[in-house]
């Protein structure tokens, strides 16, 4: 698993430090972002559908998790 953390910064950040680090992930793997951004719990769940990545949930406080399918 990667993890990026974009505590402490705000929208749209978390959205860009996500994106970042998507080419050096394999397909299958998955990415937790940690971000305290109250904004993230909307806007990672949305780009994972604009991007047809696969949105895994959120199994803590700030953090999201997300494969990568293609």
């Amino acid at each position: 698993m990667i993890e990026v953390d974009s505590r402490g910064r705000r929208c749209p950040l978390p959205i860009i430090d996500l994106a970042k680090a998507m080419p050096g992930v394999e397909v299958g793997e998955v990415v937790r972002v940690l971000a305290d951004d109250p904004a993230a719990a909307n806007d990672i769940p949305a780009w994972c559908r604009m991007k047809g990545q696969e949105y895994l949930g959120s199994p803590e406080a700030d953090a999201y998790e997300v494969r990568k399918v293609r």
